[in-house]
C-alpha cells in the first residue's frame, strides 16, 4: 500500500485523504447554525469560513496591477472610502482599488455555501488588471492539490476542500507568493474607463471538525506580573451620546484604570495667558470631571495630551484641517511648554481632587498630534518628569504609548539612559498593529529592563473601524478582539488593557443613535466580551496555562492568598469538552460563563474535583471560570 501511495499523484493522494476523513464531519443539529458563518474584513478581504465552529482558512483579496510587477491588493487601513454593511445574511462591501472600484457581497447560504458577487467598474485606462485572488497558507494547505478549469476552480487537502462554481467562464490561474499558494481569478483583464464587469460563484467548503478533548493545565506556583484589571479610555469627543455608554460601562462592569484627555489647545490657546485663572473652555471642564469621577471610584488615571495650542508649535507647523497632524513643538519655548502642561496636573490636582497616575504625548512615535523622535522622547521624559517632581506632583511618564507594537525602537533611547527610570510609571503600546508574539515579548522584556509595568494604553484591533462601523455588531470582530487580547495577557502579562474606547467612539454599546444604530441603548457581544475578562478577580497575578489545542487561546489569573482564580478561554474552533487540571485543591465551585453570538455571559455553577474541571467549550466562543 505504501509504495502505492507514493507512486500516486498528489491529486489523488489529497482526495483519498479527504474521504478517509469525511466521516469526521459533525451532523447538524439543533445547537449546530443553519448556515456557515463566513469571516469578512470591512475591507473586502474573506479570512475563512467558518462550519460548526471550525474554520476553512484562506484569506481573500481584490487586486489591481499586473501580477508580474506592480499590484495593489486590499488590506486593513490600506484604502480610503470603505463601506461595509450587513443586510441580513449577506455583508457588502464597496471599495476603491487603485484605478477602479468595486462591490463585493458574500451571502451564507446554508451549511456548506456561500454565495459570491463581484460588480467592477474602471475609474482610469490602465494596462493593468483586476482580480479577486484567493490565499492558501499554513499547515492546513502543505499538502493541497489545485485544479481551476472554465467555470470552476477547487482546492483540495487532507483537512481542508475549497471549491468555486462560477457563472460563466474566466480565466484563473495560480501564483507561488512567498510560502503561500494564491488563485487569481480575472474580472477585468484591462482597465478602460467606465468599462464594467461582474462576476458571482457559489463557494462550498469543507473540513475536518478537530473536536478533540482540550487539556488545559495551570501552574499556581509561578505567579507572574500583576494584573489590576480591565479598563477603558473616556476622550470625550461626543457630549450627546457619551454620557449613556460611559454610564453604562462604569455601571455593569468592573473598570481598573482609566485614560483621559488633556484637550491642551483649549487649556491654554494663547500664550501669555494664565490658564488656571480663566475661565474653563466646556470640554476642559467636562474633561476634568470625567478624571474626578474615574479617581472618585478609587482607579488610577493616565492623562494623554492632545492637540497642542499654535504657540507651542515650531514656527511653519500647520494643522490639518478637520484631521490630525504630526505637529514639532517649538523648542525655543521648552519652558514655558512644561510649565503650561503642568499646570493642568496641578489644577486637577487643586481644584478636582484628581492627582494623576502617568502622562504622555498620545502617539508622539507618529505625531498624532505631537512628533517626536526616539531621542526627543527620551529627554522629554527627563525634562518634564523633572518638572513634575520638582512641583511635587506624583505623576509619572508613560514610555512610549505608541501607535501600535511595531514601533518599539521608539522607546529604547530613554531605556538605554539611566536618567529616565525615575521618571517612568509604566511602558505603554497600543494594540492597533503589530501584536505578533515575538513582539509582544519584546515589549514585555522592555518593561521588565526598567523594572516597570506594561500597560496597553489603546487596546482594540481596527483603527480605521470608525469609517466602516457596522463592523462592531459582527461576531468576527468580537472574536478578533477578545483573542488579542487574551494573547496580549498570556504573552507579555500587562498591568491592564485600556479599552479604545468606553465611550459612544468604538462604542461597545449599539442603539440610541449611535453610529446611526436603531433601537434602545443595549450590549453588544464585544460588551459582554469585555465584561468578562473584567471578572478577573481584583489584585491578580498572571499564572502560567498551557492548552493542548492552538486553536484555542487561553490567559489565567490567580489571587492565591484570597484563594482566587480566573481562567479565560476562546475557542477558534469546534465545540469541545475541555479539563482544566491546576486548580485550587480546596475550591468547592466554579462559575462558567460563555460569550458568543447567541450567549451574552451565559453563566453555570459547576464543581471541581480535587483542582480538576471539565467542561464544554462552545464553537466561537469566550468562556471564563471563576473561582472565589
Amino acid at each position: 500500500m505504501t509504495r502505492i501511495l507514493k507512486l500516486m499523484p498528489a491529486v489523488l493522494l489529497c482526495m483519498l485523504c479527504w474521504q478517509a476523513f469525511a466521516g469526521n464531519e459533525m451532523p447538524t443539529d439543533a445547537t449546530t447554525p443553519e448556515r456557515v458563518h463566513t469571516e469578512v474584513m470591512a475591507w473586502s478581504n474573506i479570512t475563512g469560513v467558518r462550519m460548526d465552529g471550525e474554520l476553512v482558512d484562506f484569506e481573500s483579496t481584490l487586486r489591481v496591477g499586473n501580477p508580474d510587477g506592480y499590484i495593489e491588493a486590499t488590506g486593513r487601513e490600506r484604502q480610503n472610502n470603505v463601506q461595509y454593511r450587513r443586510e441580513g445574511t449577506s455583508q457588502i462591501v464597496n471599495i476603491p482599488l487603485h484605478g477602479a472600484h468595486f462591490t463585493q457581497k458574500v451571502t451564507d447560504i446554508d451549511h456548506q455555501t456561500v454565495k459570491l458577487e463581484w460588480e467592477a467598474e474602471a475609474d482610469e485606462n490602465l494596462d493593468e488588471g483586476a482580480y479577486f485572488c484567493l490565499t492558501f497558507n499554513g499547515d492546513n494547505y502543505t499538502d493541497a492539490s489545485f485544479k481551476i478549469r472554465s467555470r470552476e476552480v477547487s482546492v483540495i487537502s487532507s483537512s481542508r476542500k475549497v471549491s468555486l462554481k462560477f457563472d460563466r467562464k474566466v480565466k484563473a490561474f495560480t501564483r507561488k507568493e512567498v510560502e503561500a499558494t494564491t488563485v487569481y481569478v480575472t474580472l477585468m483583464p484591462v482597465l478602460r474607463k467606465g468599462g464594467k464587469a461582474t462576476l458571482s460563484a457559489d463557494m462550498t467548503t469543507d473540513c475536518i471538525r478537530r473536536s478533540e478533548k482540550a487539556e488545559i493545565t495551570l501552574d499556581l506556583g509561578k505567579p507572574g506580573n500583576s494584573f489590576i484589571g480591565f479598563g477603558g479610555n473616556f476622550r470625550l469627543q461626543n457630549p450627546e451620546k457619551d454620557p449613556a455608554v460611559i454610564s453604562y460601562c462604569l455601571e455593569n462592569m468592573r473598570v481598573a484604570m482609566g485614560r483621559v484627555e488633556l484637550p491642551w489647545r483649549n487649556w491654554h490657546p494663547e500664550e501669555d495667558m494664565d490658564p488656571t485663572q480663566a475661565e474653563l473652555h466646556p470640554h476642559v471642564k467636562e474633561s476634568l470631571e470625567m478624571a474626578q469621577r474615574l479617581e472618585a471610584m478609587g482607579m488610577p488615571v493616565a492623562l494623554a495630551c492632545w492637540f497642542p495650542p499654535q504657540w507651542a508649535l515650531e514656527p511653519g507647523s500647520v494643522r490639518k484641517s478637520g484631521g490630525v497632524a504630526a505637529l514639532r513643538l517649538d523648542k525655543e519655548k521648552k519652558d514655558k511648554i512644561y510649565q503650561s502642561l503642568c499646570s493642568y496636573i496641578k489644577f486637577a490636582k487643586e481644584r478636582y481632587g484628581v492627582e494623576f497616575d502617568y502622562f504622555s504625548f498620545n502617539e508622539s512615535d507618529i505625531g498624532i498630534d505631537v512628533l517626536h523622535t526616539p531621542e526627543e522622547h527620551r529627554d522629554f521624559i527627563k525634562e518634564f518628569g523633572a518638572v513634575l517632581a520638582d512641583a511635587g506632583l506624583p505623576c509619572k511618564m508613560f514610555l512610549g504609548d505608541n501607535s501600535d507594537a511595531t514601533t518599539i525602537d521608539f522607546i529604547r533611547p530613554a531605556i538605554a539612559d539611566p536618567q529616565t527610570h525615575k521618571y517612568i510609571g509604566a511602558v505603554s503600546f497600543h494594540s492597533w498593529r503589530g501584536c505578533d508574539g515575538q513582539t509582544l515579548k519584546e515589549w514585555a522584556r522592555a518593561a521588565e529592563s526598567i523594572n516597570v509595568p506594561l500597560i496597553v494604553g489603546e487596546g482594540s484591533t481596527d483603527a480605521a473601524a470608525h469609517r466602516y462601523p457596522q463592523i462592531f455588531n459582527e461576531a468576527t470582530f468580537a472574536l478578533y478582539e477578545i483573542n488579542l487580547y487574551t494573547r496580549i495577557c498570556a504573552i507579555c502579562q500587562p498591568l491592564t488593557i485600556l479599552q479604545w474606547q468606553l465611550t459612544s467612539d468604538y462604542s461597545p454599546l449599539w442603539g440610541d443613535g449611535i453610529y446611526r444604530s436603531e433601537g434602545p441603548l443595549r450590549p453588544t457581544q464585544r460588551f459582554w466580551n469585555l465584561r468578562q475578562l473584567a471578572m478577573t478577580p481584583e489584585n491578580s497575578f498572571s499564572i502560567p496555562a498551557v492548552c493542548s489545542k492552538a486553536n484555542i487561546n487561553t490567559a489565567a489569573f490567580a489571587n492565591i492568598a484570597r484563594g482566587e482564580t480566573a481562567v479565560h478561554m476562546v475557542n477558534n474552533g469546534a465545540a469541545c469538552e475541555a479539563q482544566i487540571t491546576g486548580l485550587p485543591q480546596n475550591a468547592a465551585e466554579a462559575t462558567v460563563y460563555v460569550t458568543n453570538s447567541r450567549q451574552n455571559s451565559t453563566s453555570e455553577t459547576l464543581k471541581p474535583a480535587e483542582g480538576s474541571l471539565t467542561l464544554t467549550l462552545p464553537a466561537e466562543s469566550f468562556v471564563t471560570i471563576i473561582i472565589k
